[in-house]
C-alpha cells in the first residue's frame, strides 16, 4: 500500500495570527515546526512520500531537504484547496492512501503514525484525529485518497467524521 503525507503550508508570515509574536518569531516558529514534522515523516516506514503544498520559499527549501514533493500553491486560497492539489497529484501517481497533517503538529513521532495506521481497513477507510477541543482535525487518513473532500477551518472534526461515515463504514477516531 502506497501512503503519502500531505502538508498544506501557509505563508509563514501569515500564520499564527493569534500569537503575540513578531513577524520574525512567527516565521521561525513555523519553520521549526515544519522541519520537525518533515523529519518525522521522512523516517517513518509507513510513509512512502511527503507532499507539501505551498508558496512559502522557506517551506520549499525544507521540503527539498527532506525529499518531499513540492506543489506550488500561488493562490493560497485555503487549506482545502491545497489538499485538493495534493490529492490530484497522488491520484495521478497511483497512491492508495493519504494522511493530511497541519504544518504545526509538535512532537509527533513515527510511533504515533504507526499507532494511527493500526486502524486502517483497506480497501476504504477514514481515520480522524481530533484537536484537543474536538473542533479541528490534527490528522486525517483517507483511502482511497478521493474518499471525501476535506473541510478544514469549519469545525472540521465533526464534519470530517460525518462525511467519512457517509462514504465508508470503516471510520476510526484516534
Amino acid at each position: 500500500m502506497k501512503i503519502a503525507a500531505i502538508i498544506p503550508v501557509k505563508t509563514f508570515s501569515l500564520a499564527k495570527t493569534r500569537l503575540d509574536l513578531s513577524l520574525q518569531q512567527k516565521e521561525e516558529l513555523c519553520k521549526v515546526m515544519l522541519d520537525e514534522i518533515l523529519y518525522t515523516l521522512s523516517i517513518s516506514p509507513q510513509i512512502d512520500k511527503t507532499v507539501i503544498v505551498t508558496k512559502e520559499a522557506k517551506a520549499i527549501e525544507l521540503g527539498k531537504k527532506y525529499n518531499a514533493v513540492v506543489i506550488s500553491d500561488n493562490e493560497e486560497k485555503s487549506v482545502n484547496d491545497a489538499v485538493a492539489l495534493a490529492d490530484k497529484y497522488l491520484l495521478e501517481n497511483k497512491f492508495d492512501a493519504s494522511i493530511v497533517f497541519p504544518q504545526d503538529i509538535p512532537f509527533i513521532k513515527t510511533q504515533d503514525i504507526d499507532f494511527m495506521l493500526n486502524y486502517k481497513i483497506p480497501p476504504n477507510f477514514a481515520i480522524v484525529v481530533p484537536s484537543r477541543r474536538f473542533d479541528g482535525t490534527n490528522a486525517l487518513v483517507r483511502m482511497p485518497i478521493d474518499l471525501m473532500i476535506t473541510h478544514y477551518d469549519e469545525d472540521s472534526y465533526k464534519i470530517h467524521m460525518n462525511t467519512a461515515k457517509e462514504h465508508t463504514r470503516n471510520v476510526a477516531l484516534v
